[in-house]
């Protein structure tokens, strides 16, 4: 079936997976040893490249197979941000690790290099710190991204690697509210995504990102202007109106209810069973319950499993779902558990979902 899910046996079965093959990108030549040498102290994982400049990555990863590329924002020449498509596209399917102090300190940066696809993002520390808690994080991120490297490449189609009778028919009367929920990865697909979907469809769009709750202005002002549409930090109470774009803020989950025939945003403060806040979960599932048929759900790339629980209710109320495929998720955990639990009407890239929601509002509209 999947490659991940062949990974799996091949572990099962005491047969060792291939070591995690990485490259630095980072200016500093005390950070490129620090971080190389903290690496190779596990042996999951292998330094294949290093590099001082985004020109210099660029050019040896048209040389050299790598799963995952650590790179540092702030370096001489055209730098890290603005060369992480270059990247990527020089890369072959490998993801971007940001590990950069910018990720702290530069919230304006962090989110843009989310958009322009890294698949995660790390603070780095000082010198002297690069130990203790900063290690283990890291090693935790790079298993996740190593994992999650399609090998060999998974084939595309429409379906992505779910076998056809796992997918569910989608209800095809109007949409009265989109919910998308993204993790890992989940920035630069709601960004595609956005620049696919009609401007205008209609219903009230809400939206929950794992991010950090400082990152949320600058993540609503930039979702904003990839979607071409209003977007504004969730507030307990506020109207949910057509074509408004409402996120999740960093420290609530977002849900809806019907109040005097008109929908309204709902903030829930406790966790949800998965552990997350915000979470996917309750959003998916008061949506269901208030609309039922009408409620339209969308997850996208991210680690875990936020999102099931809620999937579950949504479809068991008679709405819908689509989830992001494994070969353009930068981590394929959300939308396989809801996939392969059978709750999908399809797995497809981010731009194939924008139009699959695009024919089914121009098809309703024509009743």
């Amino acid at each position: 079936m999947t490659s991940s899910l062949a990974r799996s046996g091949q572990a099962s079965r005491g047969v060792k997976a291939p070591r995690i093959r990485l490259m630095v990108v980072d200016d500093s030549m005390v950070a490129r040893a620090i971080l190389s040498r903290m690496i190779a102290a596990d042996d999951e994982f292998e330094i294949v490249a290093v590099a001082g400049t985004a020109e210099d990555a660029i050019l040896a990863l048209g040389q050299t197979r790598v799963d995952i590329v650590l790179l540092d924002l702030e370096m001489p020449g055209a730098g890290g941000l603005k060369s992480i498509p270059k990247i990527i596209a020089a890369a072959h399917g490998a993801r971007v690790l940001i590990v950069s102090s910018l990720a702290e300190e530069g919230a304006e940066e962090t989110v843009a290099a989310l958009a322009l696809g890294a698949a995660d993002t790390l603070p780095k520390p000082g010198t002297g710190r690069f130990n203790g808690r900063f290690s283990e994080v890291l090693l935790g991120k790079l298993r996740a991204l190593g994992r999650a490297v399609p090998r060999p490449p998974v084939r595309s189609s429409a379906a992505g690697s779910i076998p056809a009778g796992l997918l569910r028919t989608m209800h095809d009367g109007p949409v009265k509210l989109l919910a998308l929920g993204a993790s890992t990865g989940g920035i630069h697909a709601l960004t595609s995504f956005f620049q696919t979907l009609p401007t205008r469809i209609g219903a009230p769009i809400l939206v929950t990102q794992h991010l950090p709750e400082p990152f949320m202005g600058v993540f609503a002002r930039q979702l904003a202007n990839a979607a071409g549409r209003e977007a504004l930090i969730a507030e307990d109470g506020l109207r949910l109106l057509p074509d408004r774009i409402v996120i999740a803020p960093g420290d609530a989950s977002l849900t809806v209810e019907v109040g005097g025939g008109k929908l309204i945003a709902r903030l829930v403060r406790q966790r949800s069973s998965s552990g997350f806040l915000p979470s996917v979960d309750p959003m998916l599932a008061s949506a269901g319950a208030m609309l039922g048929q009408a409620a339209l759900g969308v997850v996208f790339s991210g680690m875990g499993r936020d999102g099931l629980e809620g999937a579950m209710a949504l479809v068991g109320a008679g709405g819908s779902l689509l989830v992001q495929d494994e070969e353009s998720s930068a981590v394929w955990g959300m939308p396989r558990a809801i996939a392969e639990a059978g709750l999908a009407s399809g797995v497809l890239p981010p731009r194939r979902i924008a139009t699959r929601i695009a024919h089914r509002i121009g098809d309703a509209a024509c009743r």
